[in-house]
């Protein structure tokens, strides 16, 4: 698993470190930094099968760049980012499980031009004495490839797609996806979206399913069945007819459910569409499905009505972001380092304190 990231003079970070837990919340206002930590995960969730280091931060004919494009990766004047990764893993070695922590690092030039000046692995811990062999190595490229960041665009939801085995980034072959899985599994994960979906205030839903269509059954679409009125017939709905707010969940629920364990799924701006009084079943939601699973979940938020919903337990895992007033460096700090937070919180709740500016106010004084 991963459990934290090194940036230096990557994007608008000069030096800073994200720990990752098995839930992990990212706060700060817009401009922040909280994106361009997600573009460092993307970065290294590319390089296991990228064709080049020039592919993985420019892109190629099957992946975008990286966001904002070549001139903004690095720092500014500095010409050259290192991005590290502290992983966890294990392996059987003769009937034996072999435990260890280590390190990958990259370091990379973009001017002149693109090139890689560094990278290797280096074992941090570990309960047997041999070092780092191809087990270990292979360990570390498994953990990049599972770190999966979903932005879901319901525009691109509500068509018709292939049936597939992965879910792509936007969501976008959702039906897909769900049709073709095998039984019992899709009845299985199609009563557990039912289950969460049926909390939302979009009606009695009855069924949620996707089916093949068509006359080669190549394609799938993406169905629900409302309910709501006593005498009313149920409703029958495709995804044309689903709002934003419910393709956004059902496209984080599905990524949830059906990627591998052991996987990061990052979410950005994860309550972005949904309805304010739901914040606290989307967290319940990650919560449950993350432990059940074995999957680590990052995501992103600035919505002060997620923050109020963010109960005790949850303070050791929110990271805050911010810029230093300054430098203009974004920067991190754990929510529970903050001094005066105690202060902070008696005049109000996070989600009210953020609003305010008060947060913000507080890490200017920090840093003096």
């Amino acid at each position: 698993m991963l459990k934290q990231i090194n940036l230096k003079n990557w994007k608008s970070f000069k030096e800073a470190t994200l720990y990752i837990d098995p839930i992990t919340i990212l706060i700060g206002t817009n401009s922040s930094g909280k994106s361009n930590i997600i573009d460092a995960l993307d970065f290294l969730s590319r390089i296991p099968e990228a064709k080049s280091l020039e592919s993985a931060l420019i892109g190629d004919s099957h992946t975008p760049g990286i966001r904002g494009g070549l001139e903004w990766v690095v720092r500014k004047p500095e010409t050259q980012f290192t991005l590290e990764a502290v992983i966890s893993g294990e392996y059987k070695q003769e009937d034996e499980k072999v435990e260890f922590d280590c390190l990958y690092s990259i370091t990379s030039e973009i001017e002149p031009k693109i090139q890689l000046i560094n990278e290797f692995i280096k074992l941090i811990k570990s309960n047997d004495n041999n070092g780092i062999n191809n087990s270990s190595e292979n360990t570390v490229l498994e953990v990049l490839k599972k770190i999966f960041i979903i932005n879901p665009i319901p525009q691109n939801m509500r068509d018709y797609s292939p049936l597939s085995k992965i879910l792509e980034q936007d969501g976008s072959n959702i039906a897909g996806v769900l049709a073709a899985l095998p039984e019992p599994e899709k009845e299985k994960i199609e009563q557990t979206l039912l289950n969460y979906l049926s909390q939302l205030p979009e009606g009695d839903l009855q069924r949620v399913w996707a089916e093949p269509v068509g006359r080669l059954g190549s394609d799938a679409m993406l169905y629900c069945e409302e309910k709501w009125g006593e005498n009313q017939e149920p409703l029958l709905v495709d995804a044309r007819g689903m709002s934003d707010g419910t393709l956004r969940f059902l496209a984080i629920l599905t990524a949830l459910l059906t990627r591998p364990e052991g996987s990061l799924i990052v979410i950005e701006e994860v309550d972005n569409g949904l309805h304010p009084s739901r914040a606290g079943l989307l967290l319940k939601m990650l919560k449950e499905i993350g432990k059940k699973r074995n999957i680590d979940i990052l995501v992103t938020t600035h919505n002060p009505a997620l923050m109020d919903e963010l109960t005790p337990d949850f303070i050791p895992f929110v990271m805050v972001a911010y810029r230093d007033q300054d430098t203009g460096e974004s920067q991190l700090i754990p929510l529970d380092e903050i001094e005066n937070l105690p202060k902070l919180m008696a005049s109000g709740s996070l989600g009210k304190i953020t609003q305010q500016g008060l947060l913000e106010k507080s890490l200017a004084k920090h840093n003096e």
